[in-house]
């Protein structure tokens, strides 16, 4: 076996039999499912918690306006004075009361209604409560202009156009940013893949100086080998841990699922519980099922081969090039301490993909913004997966810029790993002196 693979396999075998590498292999899918299924039963809990409002209507008027929501009841006083029914809502433990008096006309009703609460209220049950007030104005407003109650079901009727692409294939409303979500979640495994294990070359090259055993393995192998094995026989051992959380963690929310009977889609209910429960229209089970299944079909006619397929490849090597800055700051530090200062640099190209790959490619994947850091080698392998769910070719990511993003990446990574090496070289020797990046700088010219 030649001298690369022989570091490899030592790196490698190192790294998975490690104790501390074992326990949390198979300790953090059950602590992530778990977070999920206490987050999914934490929700469900709070969703099943109705807040109860009492209402004295002293007016002639919103008699039959608050209907009961999955979120909110309403209890109804007859013949309590204020006080008196702001000492029962409070005793009775109910959420608040909404005080309407008796006026002349509807809108000096609603002008002069009160809502009383323990606590500053909710903005949801707020905005319900609005809404309710909002309508029935507005339908007042309009019947004076000589509009009728069928006439004003008929201008409430939400309008939303029709769009298409030139080939005459129906859009779905939000798919871009569904997809962009999904390409958020392929980037955001990059980079915590590359700020996880990337440390984990940084940390084993400076071990292996500071116990002195790299004097004795430089004596044999050459620095840009050594490097080079460190940085492959981590990413094996990483990507080999990422494999097992991956499979492990989808069997054990799997298995819970169905043996528990939790429904993990409750995280997305909350919203819809909170805000959704007064909405000016009726809901329509059949639109909603015609709905559901074209996002369906969207989701499915993803490029899901093609995406996983470029997600390996940006994956590696954009692994590779951050693992190579990581191992020369390993070798130009004697301990873990020095490496803040030169931390920061190289994360920050990560977070910037994150955050401005975010903003840029949900507003306009085809945008300056998008494209330019899509082709940034430091930035491209998180936000090309965010462009990429939308396919190659038309519609999606021109051809041109994921084969010139591939190429930066590619020649970036050769140029970085020829640098790091130079440095590797330099520092895997040096001891009792704290680099700057002026000497850093020094050992590039040797």
């Amino acid at each position: 076996m030649s001298k690369l693979g022989l570091i490899i396999r030592r790196e490698y075998l190192a790294k998975v039999r490690n104790k501390s590498f074992v326990i949390m292999t198979f300790l953090s899918p059950i602590l992530m499912v778990g977070m999920v299924v206490l987050i999914a039963y934490l929700t469900k809990v709070n969703d099943s918690d109705k807040r109860v409002i009492a209402i004295l209507n002293e007016s002639s008027y919103f008699q039959n306006d608050f209907t009961i929501t999955p979120s909110t009841s309403y209890v109804t006083f007859k013949g309590l004075s204020l006080e008196k029914a702001m000492d029962s809502t409070s005793n009775m433990g109910f959420y608040g009361l909404l005080h309407i008096p008796e006026s002349s006309s509807l809108l000096t009703a609603a002008e002069n209604s009160s809502f009383y609460t323990r606590d500053t209220p909710s903005s949801s049950v707020v905005d319900i409560i609005e809404d309710v007030f909002q309508e029935r104005i507005r339908e007042e407003k309009l019947e004076s202009m000589g509009v009728s109650s069928a006439q004003y079901a008929d201008i409430r009727d939400q309008y939303e156009i029709r769009t298409a692409t030139f080939t005459g294939k129906v859009n779905v409303k939000g798919i871009n940013e569904i997809k962009a979500i999904i390409g958020g979640g392929f980037g955001y495994m990059i980079m915590m893949f590359i700020i996880i294990y990337g440390g984990f070359v940084m940390r084993s090259v400076i071990e292996e100086k500071t116990s002195r055993v790299i004097e004795v393995i430089i004596s044999s192998v050459k620095p840009f080998q050594l490097m080079l094995g460190k940085i492959i026989g981590n990413s094996l051992a990483g990507i080999t841990q990422f494999a097992i959380w991956i499979i492990s963690a989808a069997l054990l929310m799997s298995a819970l699922v169905v043996f528990l009977d939790i429904d993990p889609s409750g995280l997305n209910n909350s919203a819809s519980m909170a805000g959704g429960g007064m909405s000016s229209l009726a809901p329509n089970p059949a639109a909603d099922n015609a709905t559901l299944q074209r996002y369906a079909e969207e989701l499915f006619q993803i490029p899901w081969l093609m995406l996983i397929s470029f997600f390996v490849l940006y994956f590696l090597l954009g692994y590779l090039i951050y693992s190579s800055i990581y191992a020369a700051i390993g070798a130009a530090v004697d301990n873990e301490t020095d490496t803040q200062q030169f931390i920061f640099p190289i994360i920050l190209p990560l977070m910037l993909a994150i955050y401005v790959g975010f903003f840029s490619v949900f507003n306009n994947p085809h945008g300056p913004i998008a494209v330019g850091f899509s082709l940034f080698p430091l930035t491209s392998p998180i936000v090309m997966m965010m462009r990429l769910p939308g396919g190659i070719g038309e519609g999606g990511v021109p051809f041109w810029q994921v084969l010139t993003s591939l190429v930066l990446l590619f020649g970036t990574f050769m140029g970085i790993v020829w640098l790091a090496a130079k440095i590797y070289r330099v520092g895997i020797l040096m001891y009792g002196k704290k680099p700057s990046y002026k000497e850093l700088i020094k050992w590039l010219r040797y």
